[in-house]
């Protein structure tokens, strides 16, 4: 079942002799429960394309369908919805609020819509990413490598269409960097979540059963490693 699909994506931006094409006619297509990793260096166009998917930004053409919604129809309100039901975005900051505990950290984007967790999948997320014994406990009590588990978690607990994981290893050691990819890795698996990681680490990427090469806002390998 295909749950992400580019066709011709382009972002321009300015005008001119400032203008500058990051991304030029991405096409892509990805089917539910696939990992992928999309590579390329700094100035690649990658972080352009997650904006995208995550409906930060919008294309200056082409069009983009995540779970089967046009991304362009939306308008602001409605992408910010849409992001936060559909899209779970991971970065390499954590974005956790200092003053609320584990538990509502990661209840934040149900507790915005006023709904109330299944507490089967709240308990199965919790345990798969090893931070049960860490609900009451605010951020600054953490780890690295324990925030991040809890921003992942935070994004996997509206059991959206897409998670998108911008360098969500950039800030920590390499043992962390580890447990944060087989944390994805799990939640892949486990929970059947699709994941879209985003890196110019080419060890992480190889953890990935796809590797999307980005380059100059193309395209320009997509191999599966399976």
């Amino acid at each position: 079942m295909e749950i992400l699909k580019c066709e011709g994506v382009k972002k321009v931006y300015g005008s001119g002799g400032s203008r500058v094409t990051a991304l030029n006619g991405i096409d892509l297509s990805v089917d539910k429960g696939e990992f992928v990793a999309i590579i390329g260096a700094s100035g690649s166009g990658k972080s352009t394309l997650l904006h995208i998917l995550g409906s930060v930004d919008k294309p200056t053409e082409g069009k983009v369908l995540i779970d089967g919604t046009d991304l362009s129809k939306l308008n602001r309100t409605e992408a910010a919805i849409f992001r936060r039901r559909k899209v779970g975005l991971v970065y390499q900051f954590y974005n956790l609020i200092p003053t609320l505990t584990v538990r509502k950290n990661i209840l934040m984007p149900l507790a915005l819509d006023k709904k109330k967790p299944n507490q089967e999948y709240f308990d199965k997320v919790v345990n798969s990413l090893g931070i049960a014994d860490r609900l009451d406990a605010l951020p600054n009590q953490l780890s690295g490598g324990q925030q991040q588990r809890v921003a992942i978690a935070r994004s996997l607990i509206y059991r959206p269409a897409l998670l998108l994981a911008d360098e969500p290893t950039g800030n920590l050691d390499q043992k962390n960097s580890k447990e944060i990819i087989d944390m994805l890795k799990l939640s892949n698996r486990n929970l059947e979540q699709t994941i879209l990681l985003i890196t110019h680490d080419e060890k992480v990427a190889l953890e990935a059963e796809r590797i999307i090469t980005v380059e100059d806002g193309c395209i320009i390998s997509d191999e599966w490693r399976r």
